[in-house]
């Protein structure tokens, strides 16, 4: 992944095992979270972590074939996905809920948050490089 510089890989792979964690805990331990809809599943969880992990995969595609701008944007989708955890808190108070449970999803939460402000610095890098290159250009 040498198009991407290696803080962002690392951050990308922590993210990565982040919301696998949230996500596996929360498909296998479904029944523990409170007021969770009747409608999400154990298969649900893990197709959802699916989608949102394709988000990811696809920015690192869009980068590869050398789109920066929109590869970072795309990262910082990946990373913002994972406030998505906060939602938790909506159904039951933060004691409601397991210390696995509010480990995963805080884990979750900061490393997105984290991915989301460095895919926005690395955007703007792109951006003003880009800039930078069609002024010497002329």
């Amino acid at each position: 992944m040498t198009f991407l510089p290696k803080p962002m890989q690392a951050l990308l792979a922590v993210y990565f095992v982040a919301t696998l964690a949230h996500f596996s805990h929360n498909a296998e331990f479904i029944a523990f979270y409170p007021n969770m809809p009747q409608s999400l599943t154990r298969e649900t969880v893990y197709l959802a972590w699916l989608a949102i992990t394709g988000i990811g995969v696809a920015a690192l595609i869009v980068l590869r074939l050398g789109w920066p701008v929109l590869g970072a944007l795309l990262l910082g989708v990946y990373g913002a996905m994972g406030l998505d955890g906060l939602g938790h808190y909506m159904l039951g108070l933060c004691s409601e809920h397991t210390l696995a449970t509010n480990l995963t999803i805080g884990f979750e939460v900061v490393t997105g948050i984290a991915l989301l402000l460095a895919s926005s610095v690395l955007a703007k890098r792109r951006v003003i490089g880009l800039k930078s290159y069609s002024h010497s250009a002329r």
